[in-house]
């Protein structure tokens, strides 16, 4: 099933984070001043702003919290939290605390440089999806790495659940011994 060793090459693709300005926001006001915006809440309770550089988008919800989504990096996400206070001064709200940010998701995507047989696995390993009718890929869940892996047959990977780059990493070494042990 392995063809040739595996060269991995896994990169995080999307931060997910949370945190609170503790500070209570007024969302039409937001809306009606800052162009990057959109705000329903007759169909959703936060307002939606859409940042370029980096390039994310988080949701404000009035209480003040908000979901972070679309960084590569640590970096970008506090730069983009920066942006965000940035932009409430605009409309006279001044955040004085430094937001605490939590770590909800990281996906990251990439190769582990070996071919899959897919049907092979979906046989032989436990928590797997597979239907190949309907999406390419097998869904693997790891539960003891609290991650889940989409795999292709050409050895490209998503693996979603972890809380840090090294959580992905140690996943990702879990994933390849337990493919190993397959023949």
């Amino acid at each position: 099933m392995i063809k040739k060793e595996a060269k991995r090459d896994i990169k995080v693709v999307n931060i997910v984070v949370s945190t609170s300005l503790e500070h209570d926001i007024p969302l039409e006001k937001m809306a009606a001043t800052l162009s990057n915006t959109e705000y329903n809440p007759e169909q959703f309770p936060g307002l939606v702003i859409r940042i370029k550089d980096p390039k994310t988008s988080a949701l404000i919800f009035s209480s003040g919290k908000v979901v972070c989504t679309g960084a590569r990096s640590m970096d970008k996400v506090e730069e983009s939290i920066k942006k965000i206070i940035k932009s409430l001064e605009k409309i006279k709200i001044k955040i004085t605390v430094k937001p605490v940010i939590i770590i909800q998701n990281i996906v990251a995507s990439g190769s582990i440089g070996m071919d899959l047989n897919l049907n092979t696995l979906a046989m032989k390993l436990e928590n797997t999806e597979y239907e190949p009718e309907q999406f390419p890929g097998l869904v693997y869940k790891l539960p003891e790495a609290k991650a889940t892996f989409l795999l292709f047959s050409n050895g490209k990977i998503v693996c979603t659940g972890t809380k840090s780059e090294e959580e992905v990493h140690i996943a990702v070494d879990k994933l390849i011994v337990n493919l190993k042990k397959i023949k």
